[in-house]
């Protein structure tokens, strides 16, 4: 969803046949249609967003059973940092990050050596500085919770709570490691195995706002990349260079390889971030061409075609199924995983 490489010109790029800054563009029924779908979208997004997490407020001082309706939407802070068994250290999911925030970084150089100023004019490579900084941000977690476990290791007091009491009554923010049926069985008969968790903090919640951003966002692009634009371009003899290929390509691999390894849990409603995050962009399109006559980095976005508020009704659709394919994808890691590892899983569902 970037330029790409041409059989005559060096990159691929539209020209600008209609001009976006006159008032007859912008004053007209195909704007206006398009203007109520994304205000539509908007309002239910900031619902959503405003319902489930703003307006919700942790329960304190309540008995177990509220304590674990709780944990659908709340976030603890291991949860950054702590993969999905127990077999697997710490480090593991660090050096993973690690290795993902280095190849995209490096990845995002050789583009801004290429295309220079196009950078923040795509989609893709909005998603693509998200996932980096996602990446980026896991690190840090990452690195933190590996000095967490090696000092429980040893047998240091974290926060006042003993490295070797892993076991103990749980209060507010106390669930159980893997709430699953056959450790809730578990945790019937002996009701003390919690363990402790620490409810995270903004930062935490950020982190897990943008992997589920993330993860609706790199869908949408590379499925509008390979399956409409790719077999557009080959039929018009454009040849896709190793950037557009290895951009398309990784983004997803590392959000599925990390999401495989992780134990964050993937909360419906923020499909409103990932809806808000699609609009910012496209606000960001009309302002621009509202004072710049500059072609439209996507076909779909013109808005002098006829079919303009039909487009913008089939892409705003489309966010639904991007996104949840990745909430089936973590549900079926949830359901496997729980099944065939249960006293190793430990995420909490």
């Amino acid at each position: 969803m970037s330029s790409v490489t041409g059989s005559s010109k060096s990159t691929w790029e539209p020209i600008a046949s209609v001009d976006t800054t006159i008032r007859s563009y912008w004053i007209n029924w195909r704007f206006l249609l398009c203007a109520i779908w994304l205000l539509l979208t908007a309002i239910i997004s900031l619902l959503l967003i405003w319902k489930y997490d703003i307006q919700r407020k942790p329960v304190r001082n309540t008995n177990n059973i509220e304590a674990n309706k709780e944990t659908a939407h709340t976030l603890y802070e291991d949860e950054t940092w702590r993969p999905c068994l127990k077999g697997i250290h710490p480090v593991w999911l660090l050096a993973f990050r690690v290795f993902a925030f280095i190849v995209l970084s490096v990845l995002l150089i050789l583009i801004l050596i290429s295309e220079g100023g196009n950078l923040l004019y795509f989609y893709t490579q909005w998603t693509f500085v998200l996932v980096i900084i996602y990446f980026g941000l896991g690190t840090l977690f990452s690195m933190y919770g590996c000095y967490l476990h090696h000092k429980k290791s040893s047998g240091d007091k974290i926060d006042n709570v003993d490295g070797d009491a892993d076991k103990r009554t749980g209060d507010a923010h106390s669930v159980p490691q893997s709430y699953n049926p056959s450790n809730h069985e578990k945790g019937l008969r002996n009701p003390e195995e919690h363990l402790v968790h620490k409810s995270a903090g903004i930062c935490g919640y950020i982190f897990q706002i943008i992997f589920q951003i993330n993860a609706g966002a790199v869908f949408l692009t590379d499925c509008v990349f390979w399956f409409l634009f790719v077999p557009f371009l080959v039929r018009n003899d454009y040849n896709l260079d190793f950037l557009n290929i290895s951009m398309h390509t990784f983004n997803i691999v590392f959000m599925l390889g990390d999401t495989a390894l992780n134990s964050l849990k993937f909360p419906w409603f923020r499909i409103g971030y990932f809806c808000m995050w699609t609009f910012t962009y496209v606000i960001f399109q009309w302002i621009v061409h509202a004072f710049v006559k500059l072609w439209w980095p996507y076909p779909f976005l013109e808005l002098s075609n006829q079919y303009a508020p039909l487009w913008y009704l089939l892409v705003a659709l489309l966010h639904i199924p991007c996104y949840g394919i990745f909430a089936l994808i973590t549900k079926l890691k949830h359901t496997v995983l729980s099944k065939r590892y249960p006293d190793s899983y430990q995420c909490v569902t």
